[in-house]
């Protein structure tokens, strides 16, 4: 009769192999004959991991912990729960994993792992730096404590960890984009740019382009910048409506090198690019045109024109104010329509394309305190995904169901006093064109809004409002109130 030694080592061979239903077999005939071997329940944990059984998981290594805690055996149940998503079961053991094994780097980084995951940011940080102190050669550590720098603000330390990461990995795609927006947000931008051509969001634009059109967008002419006077130039969109937005005031100055000026976007930019002229684009596409029917010498992602351009410094923020404008006849039928009245007009939407981030999503309801200030009129800009939230809100007139492209919206937004919206395309078209426009952030910023939020160096119109803790969208709708009152008390408007 074989000993529950010998089973379990053909437990674990049967393992190995892949055969799990049969090892099971054998770590159980095991267990029959030794009821408390803590090694058989870490095995049985593992297997059941391997199967996807992800809460039998749960239960064997536990089991393991309980008859004999060995740092091991806890790896292996760290390693279920998050699995299992049990970030608050991991956290449950911090005392009594510290009290026995306070050096264990896997220990200490799936503790930092679970408060990361729970959100609690100065938590995570404190046991990523002890992880660190055991192995300061762990790249997974210093990238996910510069992540957690970054939430905080604290952008320097997000930069140095990332430039730990670089030397670890000195070709890492992920280490280099993230770097690049670090030293962006720090408005190093003589860096930051070169780096941020790394960008999945490039590559993918790319091998678009290069799919569509193999014999004219190739590598070897991807636009370096250069004069190319009689020769035409290919701009493409490789992102969201708020980033195209942003980067097209780069375009005029694209113009000035080139021949002539071919942009490719969305279907929905396409009217308002078509309206302003002054952009410098000769052409603008919107959809497939067939190789044959299109002639360019030269191509490049739109977001990658300020590091062609080779801006500097504060040229980067070329164009600051006012470079898009609305159709004034259409923004006059606009006004007959909605705006016909005496109060002060204000427009907002809470959601964007929530594909890039949920936490830029504001919900509806917490507009309900501005809408309390007296002698105002509100509208919904909200279009798409997200409008049926508006019935959370009284006494809001609905735009955004008639609006259908950018060029409408333009019209629209050329009326109102104030713009109050989240991180979204439409801030960044009142930005673009001027009009007073107060952003409410996330927690988390997004790095073109720098470190110092008392200014936007992007839109001279626009005002920047930062939530004071993670999904507080009370507190800080609070501080828009209280700063639309105090600029009604000391002036007409809130420009």
């Amino acid at each position: 009769m074989p000993t529950a030694e010998d089973l379990i080592q053909l437990g674990f061979s049967l393992q190995k192999a892949g055969k799990y239903e049969d090892a099971e077999h054998a770590y159980r005939e095991a267990l029959e004959q030794d009821k408390d071997n803590a090694e058989i329940y870490n095995l049985m944990g593992v297997l059941k991991l391997q199967q996807n059984d992800v809460i039998s998981a749960v239960h064997m290594a536990e089991q393991a912990v309980e008859k004999r805690p060995e740092a091991y055996f806890y790896e292996t149940l760290f390693q279920t729960y998050i699995r299992a998503k049990l970030y608050k079961q991991i956290v449950l053991r911090e005392n009594e994993v510290m009290e026995r094994f306070p050096e264990d780097f896997s220990l200490l980084f799936n503790l930092a792992l679970a408060h990361k995951n729970m959100r609690n940011i100065h938590e995570a940080v404190k046991f990523y730096d002890k992880a660190l102190r055991v192995n300061p050669a762990s790249y997974d550590a210093w990238f996910n404590i510069s992540h957690l720098y970054s939430v905080e603000g604290e952008t320097k330390n997000a930069v140095s960890a990332l430039k730990i990461c670089k030397k670890i990995r000195p070709h890492d795609n992920d280490t280099d984009y993230f770097l690049s927006l670090a030293l962006m947000r720090i408005k190093d931008y003589n860096h930051g740019l070169k780096l941020f051509e790394s960008r999945f969001s490039k590559e993918t634009a790319y091998a678009l382009i290069n799919k569509s059109y193999p014999n004219k967008a190739r590598r070897d002419n991807l636009w370096d910048g250069r004069n190319i006077k009689n020769k035409t130039l290919l701009v493409y969109y490789e992102a969201g409506f708020g980033d195209v937005i942003m980067f097209s005031r780069y375009l005029p100055l694209a113009r000035q090198k080139c021949g002539k000026v071919i942009l490719y976007c969305q279907k929905s930019l396409s009217p308002l690019f078509k309206l302003n002229k002054q952009l410098g684009i000769n052409e603008i596409i919107d959809s497939y045109i067939p190789e044959s029917e299109i002639d360019f010498d030269y191509h490049i992602p739109l977001l990658s024109l300020p590091y062609a351009l080779k801006l500097k410094g504060e040229k980067v923020f070329a164009h600051s104010e006012g470079y898009l404008h609305a159709d004034s006849e259409q923004a006059e039928k606009y006004r007959k329509k909605y705006f016909d009245n005496d109060k002060l007009k204000i427009g907002i939407k809470w959601q964007g394309n929530t594909y890039y981030d949920q936490d830029r999503v504001i919900p509806a309801s917490a507009f309900k305190p501005l809408m309390t200030v007296e002698n105002t009129q509100f509208y919904s800009f909200q279009t798409f995904e997200g409008a049926e939230d508006i019935k959370e809100l009284d006494n809001i007139i609905d735009v955004g169901k008639d609006l259908l492209d950018f060029s409408q919206t333009a019209a629209a937004l050329s009326n109102l006093d104030l713009v109050v919206c989240n991180d979204t395309s439409l801030a960044h078209l009142a930005g673009a064109m001027g009009i007073p426009c107060w952003i409410i952030l996330p927690y988390e910023v997004n790095w073109r809004w720098h470190t110092d939020l008392s200014v936007c160096d992007w839109y001279e119109s626009v005002r920047l409002f930062r939530q004071h803790k993670l999904n507080d969208w009370a507190g800080v709708i609070e501080d828009v109130k209280a700063e639309m009152l105090n600029c009604l008390n000391h002036a007409p408007s809130l420009s």
